[in-house]
């Protein structure tokens, strides 16, 4: 891991991790077309990189901790409340056991496509395709928004198992989780803003799992001594920064406008990386 791809990639991640426009597919689009650069073989992928994915995923998960702190904090206190005096009527304690199911609905979908993710990392034209597809996801959803009469400020249950399952799909890359989730959350009729901070919320369990289990299970302390520490901590540092700016400026810009504008990247990107790497395939 060199210390100016982290940067780039840390960048990257803080960008897209909010925006609908899928992080992990412009992390893999990033790291090859740097491999490219550097004459690498693309299907050169070593466990320091798949580690450094999931820092500067960490990274803006602190971002998003950060902003929502105060959301955050009336759930839990909510929920704690709720255990205790067996009454879930709180509207924050229905989010929050909301959240934990949609969660589990996320893991039971990402799960099985685990094994495909991790091999559409080596294949970046594929990635460009449903990347494309993300971007018609994206304009259906505000072409149905648009037909509701009223919109929903709170999710249900439905609604939130619902935008679990869209969760999931995006474990592959190219598919937004912030895309699909938001997308989902304008089909079932939520407002844009519901859509998103719900979008956010709904990461952090699934993010800090991830964060957690993929060190301990895959990697041992000899080898993480060999990685490119300073390089790690610096994208993971850039993708926290740039990652909290993009939340508060995103959630201003999607209470006013549609999402068409993120829709129409991704279909154009989609194609260009699509036909890109297909070239080098």
């Amino acid at each position: 891991m060199h210390f100016i791809q982290a940067i780039l990639m840390g960048i990257v991640q803080g960008l897209s991790e909010f925006l609908p426009i899928s992080s992990s597919g412009h992390l893999v689009f990033t790291s090859n077309f740097y491999k490219l650069y550097k004459g690498l073989e693309i299907a050169q992928h070593t466990n320091e990189e798949v580690f450094f994915d999931i820092m500067v995923h960490l990274g803006t998960l602190v971002a998003v901790l950060i902003f929502f702190r105060k959301d955050i904090m009336n759930i839990l206190k909510a929920m704690w409340n709720a255990f205790k005096s067996h009454d879930w009527s709180d509207r924050d304690a229905k989010l929050g056991l909301y959240i934990l199911l949609g969660t589990t609905f996320t893991v039971i979908i990402a799960l099985p496509l685990k094994p495909i993710a991790e091999k559409l990392v080596f294949t970046p034209s594929i990635v460009g395709i449903l990347l494309f597809i993300t971007g018609f996801v994206l304009l259906a959803s505000e072409y149905m928004s648009k037909n509701f009469k009223a919109h929903k400020e709170n999710a249900d249950l439905k609604t939130s198992l619902m935008i679990g399952l869209a969760q999931g799909l995006a474990a592959l890359p190219g598919f937004s989780r912030s895309g699909w989730t938001i997308a989902t959350g304008l089909f079932c009729g939520l407002d844009r803003t519901t859509a998103a901070r719900y979008s956010f919320l709904l990461s952090i369990p699934i993010i800090l799992g991830a964060s957690m289990i993929y060190p301990v299970v895959h990697i041992d302390l000899h080898e993480a001594s060999q990685f490119n520490w300073s390089a790690i901590i610096a994208g993971t540092v850039v993708s926290g920064v740039v990652g909290y700016l993009c939340i508060k400026y995103f959630m201003k810009f999607i209470s006013k406008f549609s999402l068409a504008i993120f829709g129409y990247y991704c279909i154009a990107a989609g194609i260009i990386t699509a036909v890109f790497f297909s070239m080098f395939s």
